[in-house]
């Protein structure tokens, strides 16, 4: 075999490939646009006061086992954000979007947007909602801390300098 044939059924290859991921990510986007519009169509705002949020699997996250048997099973190993809330004189379970958990407070009375068990939307019923300060990566965090301990270090040879010559 050739080198030019060789090339030729490997850029055959990747092709194929290329154009199955095109059609499942049109298939998949389609869903996806189906299932944002049954979302919207079934969305009420709520009052509710937040009792607790982790990210669990949805196993132990203790919503009901009907909707734990509609998870595909590959979905059931992920953790997802999970809310307990109180609504009215009910607690219930609910699954928040990963944009809104966030934003979600503890302990706090929220308005927020609900399709079914799924929160879509939050906002404060007194006042805004801050968003937590975005953690920092591990470099930055290792410099900030050089450098604070670099003033530190600063501050504290000068303060020993101007004491040494006091004393003499």
């Amino acid at each position: 075999m050739q080198v030019w044939q060789l090339l030729l059924i490997i850029v055959v290859v990747v092709a194929a490939v290329l154009a199955v991921l095109y059609f499942l990510g049109k298939r998949a986007e389609k869903k996806q646009n189906e299932q944002q519009e049954q979302i919207e169509a079934a969305k009420q705002t709520v009052s509710m006061l937040i009792i607790d949020k982790k990210r669990l699997p949805i196993n132990k996250s203790g919503l009901p086992q009907m909707v734990i048997d509609q998870t595909p099973r590959l979905m059931r190993r992920t953790k997802l954000p999970i809310v307990k809330a109180k609504i009215g004189p009910r607690i219930m379970v609910l699954v928040a979007d990963e944009r809104v958990y966030d934003l979600i407070p503890l302990k706090k009375e929220v308005k927020a947007t609900v399709s079914g068990i799924y929160i879509t939307e939050v906002r404060g019923v007194r006042g805004s909602l801050e968003a937590p300060p975005k953690k920092q990566k591990f470099f930055a965090r290792m410099r900030s801390r050089l450098l604070s301990y670099a003033d530190s270090k600063k501050g504290s040879d000068k303060g020993t300098a101007s004491k040494s010559k006091g004393k003499k």
